[in-house]
């Protein structure tokens, strides 16, 4: 392996042993606590335009495998991480370093991760490079840093987005052979999805709930949309700042009260600046598996999986249209919101997991509920 370096604008230098490809990436250096699940977080088309730290010492033992890709590629810049291990799975086809290796990834092992993100909490997430190419000169790598574009005012969802539409049929696929899931329902719904930065698990779950999915780019109209003659709108996930997304924004405007609609994290966000709210930059983000959320319809606390570093403000909002519905425990940031008058409700985390709990897929068949209400209607 050869040395690593992570060059923090703040002037700060974390040395480690290169794996992975040996190339330079930049972007905004975020953490994530997470237990399971690095290939999703490594094919989240969320993390584009970051280099992600995963606080979970081993990374690596159970390899990596097609069937667990969220998207077509990875989309990190690149990884670090305290420990690489050798893949011992049965599921296991290639292992950590290859895959990052295959598609171009630099990571670095055996840094402080601890140390890095007390930093990224003190001072918030920060522009970095990481360099595991021989000879890299950290007072150049810091001078680079500081240059980097912030990822406030960044439109990077319509950067990752499909280019052209496509079906979607694939169900959702058992954890083991042994694992029985109960049968999917047969297509009830035709559904089109906005792809922001779309999971491919968030399609799964839509298609195991009835829903025969059309993904759309980022750009379309609600005109285009409306053609389709939906039962429903989803509207995913994805990376970048909302703000820049004005013509979205008014699509989504265009299209409530229209069709029954239900937004994911950028969904979330992009639903509330359609309804005349505001967003804003976390200090560092929402980023594990393990987040807890209450629901106040019910009064149930769900454990959820987040990744954003943006949020809606709920004194933005007009609370006689809109009702708030979910709040972060941790530090009571907005969760999720819905119309009091139209079918359109939104989650800031993610209800599909892929991997993580399942408390929230309930959100899903909410959907379909909404859909089916609406075409009786």
């Amino acid at each position: 392996m050869n040395t690593a370096i992570l060059a923090l604008e703040d002037g700060t230098i974390f040395e480690g042993l290169g794996f992975g490809a040996p190339a330079e990436s930049q972007g905004e250096v975020v953490f994530n606590t997470s237990l399971t699940g690095y290939q999703e977080i490594f094919t989240d088309p969320s993390y584009a335009g970051q280099i992600v730290c995963l606080t979970n010492p081993q990374i690596g033992n159970y390899g990596t495998n097609d069937l667990d890709d969220e998207a077509k590629r990875p989309f990190i810049e690149g990884l670090l991480v305290r420990e690489v291990s050798d893949a011992s799975n049965w599921r296991s086809q290639q292992d950590a370093d290859d895959y990052l290796k295959r598609h171009k990834i630099p990571a670095s092992a055996e840094i402080d991760t601890r140390a890095l993100v007390r930093r990224l909490r003190t001072k918030g997430a920060l522009r970095g490079i990481l360099s595991t190419m021989p000879g890299a000169d950290p007072k150049d790598l810091i001078a680079r840093a500081k240059l980097i574009p912030s990822m406030a005012g960044l439109d990077l969802a319509t950067r990752v987005s499909t280019k052209q539409q496509y079906p979607w049929t694939e169900p959702m696929q058992p954890a083991s052979p042994s694992e029985l899931l109960k049968p999917v329902t047969e297509p009830t719904f035709n559904v089109v999805a906005y792809d922001f930065g779309i999971k491919r698990n968030i399609l799964r779950c839509l298609a195991h709930v009835g829903a025969k999915l059309t993904v759309v780019p980022a750009g379309t109209s609600a005109e285009d949309v409306l053609a389709m003659n939906p039962d429903g709108v989803f509207l995913s996930n994805g990376p970048g700042d909302p703000e820049p997304l004005e013509f979205q924004a008014r699509q989504i405007s265009s299209l409530m009260g229209k069709v029954p609609m239900f937004g994911i994290c950028l969904g979330h966000q992009i639903m509330g600046l359609a309804l005349g709210g505001k967003t804003y930059k976390l200090k560092f983000g929402h980023r594990g598996g393990n987040h807890p959320v209450l629901n106040r319809q019910t009064n149930k606390v769900e454990i959820t999986v987040q990744n954003h570093g943006f949020a809606v403000d709920p004194e933005s909002l007009n609370q006689n249209q809109i009702e708030l519905t979910h709040i972060n425990l941790n530090d009571q940031t907005l969760e999720g919101f819905r119309h009091r008058d139209y079918p359109a409700f939104c989650v800031q985390y993610h209800p599909e997991g892929s991997p993580g709990p399942h408390d929230s897929q309930y959100l899903f068949d909410d959907f379909a509920r909404m859909m089916r209400e609406w075409k009786k209607a």
